[in-house]
């Protein structure tokens, strides 16, 4: 049976995790060169309140300065792409080392003017720790919380800086997050449902508000269902997500 709070039970594991092993999603950060790990705070985690200390993947030791104000234009997330005046790329340069092109890369258009680069690299750093211990603890919830946006920026964090999780964001991609979805967004298929609440309920209809299928589970356990060709609206509450079977497209 799944436990029906798992989706913020694992991000709360992650960031104890995280705060245990404190290493990077791959393997190179500042202590893989000797370097002493920063002191940082990272980014609200979805579910319970967590606290996070990750540091970006660096060669050297770039840090995030604690007194430094992102400019007026910058964005609540760092880690998001910069609205407003953004930082050159040849003017992205960490306070102490140096940055790998892959972190460069991610970099581009994602630091606002006055703020450190740093801070933004950490971000995105720790997205990719986060999926990367919360997959270990369970998928299906990783994928949703990606779906659902509980995990903020992930597509652009794992294609810049942790592609091996590429698969979690692509099957996102087709997932059915809780709400009312219709038209175009619907594509039939077979669906299963990721760490639902005991209260979790669907209704499929059709053309004139026809209910086509409907149903509730107040066990927790994770259950499946068909969205047909002739399905109009699909509404979803307390199944947090729901994930593709089979083939996508």
């Amino acid at each position: 049976m799944r436990n029906p709070f798992l989706a913020g039970a694992a991000v709360v594991l992650t960031a104890a995790a995280l705060a245990a092993c404190g290493s990077s999603a791959d393997g190179n950060g500042p202590e893989a060169a000797g370097a002493q790990r920063p002191a940082a705070s990272g980014p609200s985690a979805p579910g319970p309140s967590a606290t996070t200390s990750t540091p970006p993947e660096t060669t050297g030791t770039p840090t995030a300065s604690a007194t430094e104000e992102p400019g007026p234009a910058g964005p609540s997330a760092p880690g998001a792409a910069a609205q407003g005046p953004k930082t050159p790329a040849g003017e992205i340069t960490p306070a102490t080392g140096t940055f790998t092109e892959k972190q460069k890369k991610y970099l581009e258009d994602r630091v606002p003017k006055g703020m450190d680069p740093a801070a933004v690299l950490q971000t995105g750093q720790e997205t990719c720790d986060k999926l990367r211990y919360l997959v270990k603890a369970d998928r299906d919830t990783a994928v949703g919380a990606i779906a659902t946006g509980e995990i903020k920026d992930a597509p652009a964090a794992v294609a810049g800086l942790c592609p091996q999780h590429q698969d979690l964001v692509d099957e996102a991609a087709y997932a059915y997050p809780d709400g009312t979805h219709t038209g175009k967004a619907l594509r039939p298929g077979v669906y299963r449902s990721a760490s639902p609440t005991l209260n979790c309920s669907w209704r499929i209809e059709g053309a004139d508000g026809k209910e086509l299928a409907s149903g509730t589970s107040d066990t927790g356990e994770s259950r499946k269902i068909t969205i047909p060709k002739s399905a109009r609206t699909f509404t979803s509450t307390g199944c947090y997500a729901w994930l593709p079977e089979g083939a996508k497209g």
